[in-house]
This record gives structure tokens, sequence and C-alpha cells, in this order.
């Protein structure tokens, strides 16, 4: 039988010139210096730079951040960029990248997050001026919510596969770290982490205020004082120090705080809903906004006993929705009997109808896939032995995540300015391209029969005219 082929027949020679691939990533780079964040870090960690040292450190974090934002899993795949240096510059080696993260102790973790929300800052500043709003409205069952920040808290186990400080078993009989993690719905912005050990508890309400607070210290100043917010959590959140915790900010530090968490249906819930009139029973509403068939919601805070409530602010309201189970669902002995499927959650917000209330608590789930894309950003994997690095290796993360973000909503239109990591990758950072030098110019020469050429090279052409913040 003859070898065939279908395929153009080619020959290969190394004698190109100018050719680089991930050619969209220099995007990511350039996002990083028009925003401040470059400089802002490079100021925050000026103590470590060496006299006469080649790099400076808040570049070698943006380098590395660039890196992971385009794919890296590992800190000596920096050299993506670093074998291209007339499309990246120069950028520091995998070793200088081990030396910066061991570096980064607590007090200058803090740094890197203050230097992170002044870029932050500057990054809503300049989408306010070219679209009109700092950040895009949160949605819930196809409509807007009331105007407003909302925060996500959620942990997730990141699996290690070796003996890794403080890695230890894990609820799910893995092995691995348990951090946990807080984004911003509006923007998908990666506001705060804590890397904790795999056996730390998920309701622990000390890591929820320490989160909580980190997250909301990446808010600028007049949002995070003068913008109502809401905190979502899963049950793990339902803590009576977390939610009283949530209640101080707004009657203490001016921070318009409500929650919306989750709550355990237990024999206390389960004899208030058998003591709730049928009639009782509103409507819920599915994703887009329609009518939910076979689900219902009521609020059961009236019908639990006193005892319930005790501890928890005032004004704390409990809603249980009922669905008819799906094939396969397990159900405890009530719901079995009952022919129903409940869950709960409290909030604090008095007004408002319970389908609404209840999409809104809902669309917490997409918390889900931000840990996902952060999972598909660096999360997925931490590189080193030490714990303190591994800390600080979630912090890269962060920048990554929050480079896409920025990317997207300052630069990107229609599908790509929703598109996950891979879909990115694919279309816009690994492109390769051609690099000449003319007119006094280096140009960058993205193929013309590339399906997403266009929307690339406009992106460049948008950040040219983005608002250089002054001052």
């Amino acid at each position: 039988m003859q070898a065939t082929t279908t395929r153009p027949k080619i020959t290969v020679t190394a004698d190109g010139e100018g050719v680089v691939s991930h050619a969209g990533s220099r995007l990511l780079a350039d996002v990083a210096d028009r925003t401040t964040l470059t400089a802002q870090l490079g100021e925050e960690l000026a103590g470590l730079r060496k006299p006469r040292a080649r790099h400076d450190p808040g570049r070698v974090l943006i380098d590395m951040a660039v890196a992971v934002a385009d794919g890296a899993r590992t800190i000596s795949d920096v050299a993506v960029l670093a074998d291209q240096a007339a499309l990246f510059g120069a950028v520091a080696s995998d070793s200088t990248c081990w030396r910066l993260l061991d570096q980064l102790d607590t007090a200058r973790l803090a740094a890197v997050g203050s230097a992170r929300a002044a870029a932050r800052e500057v990054v809503w500043a300049q989408r306010a001026e070219l679209s009109g709003q700092p950040f895009p409205p949160a949605r819930a069952a196809g409509r807007v919510l009331p105007p407003g920040l909302v925060i996500d808290l959620d942990a997730s186990i990141v699996v290690c596969h070796s003996e890794k400080e403080q890695a230890a078993a894990t609820f799910k009989k893995t092995f691995g770290y348990h951090p946990l993690l807080a984004f911003c719905d509006n923007t998908g912005e990666f506001l705060a982490a804590q890397l904790r050990r795999g056996n730390a508890g998920s309701n622990t309400a000390a890591d929820h205020v320490t989160v909580l607070d980190a997250a909301l210290a990446q808010l600028p100043d007049h949002h995070r004082h003068g913008t109502p917010i809401l905190v979502r959590a899963d049950g793990a959140g339902c803590t009576r120090e977390f939610l009283t915790h949530i209640r101080q900010l707004r009657d203490q530090e001016s921070v318009s705080c409500g929650f919306s968490v989750g709550w355990a249906i237990t024999e206390r819930e389960r004899a208030a809903i058998t003591a709730i009139p049928k009639t009782v029973w509103a409507d819920a509403v599915d994703a887009d906004g329609g009518h939910r068939d076979g689900a219902g919601l009521a609020e059961i805070t009236g019908v639990l006993p006193a005892r319930a409530l005790a501890g928890y602010p005032a004004g704390t309201r409990v809603i249980v929705r009922r669905e008819r189970p799906h094939p396969g669902a397990q159900l405890d002995a009530f719901e079995e009997a009952d022919g129903w499927r409940y869950t709960a959650f409290a909030t604090d917000t008095p007004l408002g109808q319970l389908a609404h209330l209840d999409a809104r608590h809902r669309a917490h789930a997409r918390v889900e896939d931000r840990i996902r894309c952060a999972k598909d950003t660096g999360l997925d994997h931490f590189p080193s032995r030490t714990f303190a690095i591994n800390a600080a290796w979630l912090v890269v993360v962060m920048l990554a995540v929050d480079l896409i973000a920025a990317t997207q909503h300052l630069l990107l239109h229609g599908d790509l300015a929703k598109a996950e990591p891979k879909t990115l990758r694919y279309r816009l950072l690994h492109v390769a391209a051609r690099l000449t030098r003319g007119q006094r110019r280096c140009w960058l020469r993205i193929q013309r029969t590339w399906p997403w050429a266009l929307d690339l090279a406009a992106a460049f052409t948008r950040l040219a005219a983005v608002p250089i913040p002054t001052g």
C-alpha cells in the first residue's frame, strides 16, 4: 500500500526571520502597562531590587502572570516569553522568578495586594470613560440586578500529586490544598484568596472573614463605601460569626453589605415546611426569567423556632425552594415521602419577590465557572514544595485572571469579551505573526486569513486609545 496524503506538500527550512508565536499575549503585557499595574507593582516591590539588577520585580511578576494567562502551569514555562525577546523584551529566567516568589512574605504579598487595588481603580476608571460605567451590572434570571456589586465566595480543592508543605487529605478523599476564593461577579475579577490546608473546614468563619475583607480592600474606595455590595456564598458561609461580620461592616464601617447564603435543611426546617399551607408556595423562575415548571418558593422565617435564628443578624430571612427531583437525584427520607427536593437560603434583603431573590442566589453557581477558568489559568497546579511559594503563586494566578478580565472589558467585543481562557488562547493569545521594521516602527503582522486577525489588531488599536491616568 502506498503512503498518501491530502495535505499540501511542504519543504521545511530553519532560515526564517521575524516570525514569532504567542503574539496575542503581548496584548496582555501591554494592558498591564497601560493600566499602571506594572508600575504599581514595581513601586511596591522596589525594596527587593538590588543595585544594578537587570530585572524589575514588578515586571517579573507581570511576565509570570502573562505566561500563566497564556497557559503556563509551572514557573519554568515563563520561557515561552523569554525565548522571544524581540516581542516581549528581556524576560527574567525561571531561577529569578523562583527567587522573587521566595521573597514574597506576608508583608510583601500585602504590598502586591495594594498595587492590584490601585491598578483596579485605574481599570474601572478607564472603563467608565470608555463605556460610561465602571463595571457591568450583575444579572440573574435574564434581568439586570439592582445597581451594585456582587462578591461570590467559595472554596475548591486543588489536588497535589506529590508531598507539599501543608497539603493534606481532603473531605473528598483526595490530597492537596483547599483554598478559599473570592470573585467579583460583575467583572469576573479574582479579588482575593487564601491558600489553606487540604483538611481546612468549609465553614470556617475566620477564613471567610479574612477573604471577604481582602476582597473588599480590592474595590476602589468610593465603590467600597458608596455602592451596595451583595456577598454570596453556599452553606459554608452561613455561620453566625461571618454574617454578623457582614452586618458590622454596614453598621460600623459604612460598607453597604448584604448577604445571600445557603441554609441547611434539618429537622426544624422540615417541620416548618410541613406546617406551611399549600397556598403559600409561590412560583419560581428559570435561568432566563421564565416560569419554572414544578418549582416553588416559600419563606419559613416566621415558622421556624425562635432559637433557629438566635445569633443571626436582625432581619435574616430563610427562604425554601422545592422542585421535582430529576431522575437519579439523591433524596433523604423526608423528600422521598414528600416527593419534592428542598434547598434553602438565607438573606437580609428586606424587599423583593421570592422568585427574584431565589434567582439572584442561584446565580452564585457562576462562581463554579470562575473557579474552573482559574484552574485553567494556573490554579490547578502549585509548583513548589514550599507553602509560602505556593501562596505567592496563587497571587500570580490572581494577576493573570485579572489581566484577562481587564483585556476583555476594555478591548474585546462580542464573543471574545465573554470567551473562556482556552478559547482566547486559541483565537488570540497563541497567534503567530511576523515582526518587521520600517518607518521607524516595529510592525506585528498577523496572517490576514486568520479568522480573528482583525479582532486582535483592533484590540491593539483600542489599547492605544485607552486613556492614560494622570497624577
